[in-house]
């Protein structure tokens, strides 16, 4: 299940996503996620994927279109939980939308909140000379 955090204001969401997702998790969540969207004209997600168990991988896949069109409103992307889940999230969503998508630690919820309401753009790594 999707739990608004109460640090969502404005075109920042703050999910945590318990358990395993469902369909009535996706159909209850997406159109309030599209409601700030369209309202803010942007959207900026945490979503603390510490205590998430899995999803039910034929809703995810009926469920991709969904909301297709507002995804480029999508500002930043800031997963929460060092688990498989949030490498695998941050590759689905670096894939879906052209947001600035980012993973942190679960001790880092703070910070992920700082980075995703921030427009300061993320440093460029430039490799090292030999």
């Amino acid at each position: 299940m999707f739990q608004w955090m109460p640090e969502s204001a404005g075109e920042l969401v703050s999910l945590k996503v318990v358990g395993r997702l469902t369909d009535a998790d996706y159909f209850d969540t997406l159109p309030k996620l599209i409601a700030v969207a369209e309202r803010e004209g942007c959207l900026r997600l945490v979503a603390d994927l510490s205590d998430f168990d899995g999803v039910e991988w034929q809703l995810a896949y009926e469920q991709s279109a969904f909301g297709k069109p507002h995804w480029d409103k999508i500002k930043r992307i800031a997963l929460v939980g060092t688990q498989n889940w949030a490498v695998l999230a941050a590759r689905i969503a670096a894939d879906l939308a052209p947001a600035d998508v980012r993973i942190f630690e679960a001790a880092k919820y703070e910070a992920a909140l700082d980075w995703a309401r921030s427009d300061v753009p993320d440093p460029v790594e430039v490799p090292l000379a030999p």
